[in-house]
């Protein structure tokens, strides 16, 4: 059954049992609508506003990553089904999504099995992100494709000397694209926390804060925003895609939301380094302050009208561009202010945290048919230019934990030593299906000293 809209402003709350319970009501609902995703060939297909499928998407790699990734959770939290959801997904990763010519993974296949060309960073971070997940849970082959995931990387997308990732070769790994973006950099930066998180290797960390120390010091000299496209020897190219500013992976301008988005990789990685000694770490904290401060200041209601949401992106003087809202946007929202009201002390990101909540309960999520819109426009009626239906669950039940969990830790490891702290625990329930319930009341004994606002 979907979830009813809130009643009580304390379900918007951070740190109250009334929130604790609708975040844990979302999340149930939102693992429950995703059920139907497998393909019969294995691989995640685009799920339809009432959680059908959308054969017409096909099987799209980062979208199954997403899924195994979700449902690798859903298993640590006991959600039925999860365990045989996950190898659903990992079993297109290791079958018709995977090259077996030219290695890598092809953006998405056809229903008949029809690749797409090309091998993209962002579809192969997300490999490495769903493999490092269904590792913790020890899912068959997972580890395996967790290896081969990351030699593929390392290989052909990870350049060492610069520290960053290129973005685009075609299917053969024989012709790199000049384009540079810093989109598949912070996927790539999120899927290196985690990979550091999962394996124990603080050189994941050390690569994803070489990542995140480029993108505040190309913010810094940007007011604060930051420039999403670049060209090869990464030079900001600004006027990217002006032709076409609501491209659907590469628009025009600034995203409010990725600065939001960054905010919280670049705290995470501060938090967690221990490379970097405190000024270094104050420093990150306060340009991820910076950050979020700007994506709100140029995008929180600053569209004609007033009209609530967040502006999908801006000009270089934060006018909005494309005017759009995308439910991603407010889920990375809800996920940063928490983290930075966590981190600061500072009540306004608490304000925030329920600004956001309220938002999303009033216009995103789906009180009939369950899970969120996707987009919506400037009145905030729902459409589909962009996103039709509800692909898939990543970005709105990561906002259902990350809220609740250390935030110097990834989100699937954090959240599995969230489980197995209460399972150790004396007196507590010993099933990952009573653990369900508990989660978010009882913390584990080696809890970060912060989060007992939670």
């Amino acid at each position: 059954m979907a979830v009813q809209h809130q009643t009580e402003e304390a379900a918007y709350q951070l740190g109250t049992d009334e929130n604790r319970e609708y975040l844990k009501a979302l999340g149930e609902d939102l693992l429950a609508f995703g059920h139907n995703f497998p393909a019969p060939q294995g691989g995640s297909m685009w799920l339809n506003a009432d959680g059908s499928t959308d054969s017409s998407q096909g099987i799209q790699t980062w979208i199954t990553c997403r899924m195994a990734h979700v449902y690798s959770m859903g298993a640590m939290l006991g959600h039925s089904g999860s365990e045989e959801l996950v190898d659903a997904a990992l079993k297109g990763l290791t079958g018709p999504l995977h090259d077996d010519k030219n290695g890598g993974w092809y953006p998405q296949i056809a229903m008949d099995g029809t690749p797409d060309p090309g091998k993209i960073c962002y579809t192969h971070a997300f490999v490495m992100l769903a493999a490092s997940s269904a590792t913790l849970i020890g899912r068959p082959g997972a580890k395996e494709l967790l290896d081969e995931a990351i030699d593929t990387f390392m290989k052909h997308f990870w350049n060492e000397d610069e520290g960053l990732a290129v973005d685009t070769w075609n299917t053969e790994f024989t012709e790199l694209d000049p384009y540079r973006g810093v989109n598949a950099n912070m996927h790539t930066t999120e899927a290196f926390l985690a990979l550091a998180d999962v394996l124990k290797d603080e050189a994941w960390r050390e690569r994803a804060g070489r990542i995140a120390r480029h993108v505040v010091s190309w913010a810094e000299a940007n007011e604060w925003r930051i420039p999403e496209h670049f060209k090869s020897d990464w030079t900001p190219d600004l006027e990217f895609n002006a032709d076409k500013k609501d491209d659907q992976f590469k628009p025009y301008g600034a995203t409010p939301g990725h600065g939001i988005e960054w905010a919280r990789l670049i705290t995470q990685y501060a938090l967690s380094s221990k490379a970097i000694d405190e000024t270094e770490k104050q420093r990150l904290i306060a340009a991820a302050e910076h950050l979020f401060d700007r994506a709100v200041k140029d995008g929180w209601a600053t569209c004609a009208g007033n009209k609530l949401g967040l502006a999908y992106t801006t000009d270089w003087k934060g006018v909005p561009v494309v005017t759009d809202r995308m439910h991603w946007t407010l889920a990375e929202g809800v996920n940063t202010s928490a983290t930075l009201a966590k981190v600061t002390g500072d009540h306004k990101y608490e304000e925030w945290y329920q600004r956001f909540w309220q938002y999303i309960d009033d216009c995103l999520v789906d009180h009939e048919l369950g899970s969120w819109f996707h987009q919506l426009d400037l009145n905030n009626q729902v459409i589909g230019t962009v996103w039709p239906g509800k692909s898939d669950l990543y970005h709105a039940f990561q906002s259902t934990w990350i809220p609740r969990l250390d935030p110097a830790v990834s989100v699937a490891p954090a959240l599995k030593a969230r489980v197995d702290g209460i399972a150790a625990a004396p007196g507590a329930n010993a099933t990952a299906r009573q653990l369900h319930f508990d989660i978010g009341r009882f913390p584990t004994a080696a809890a970060w000293a912060i989060m007992t606002c939670m």
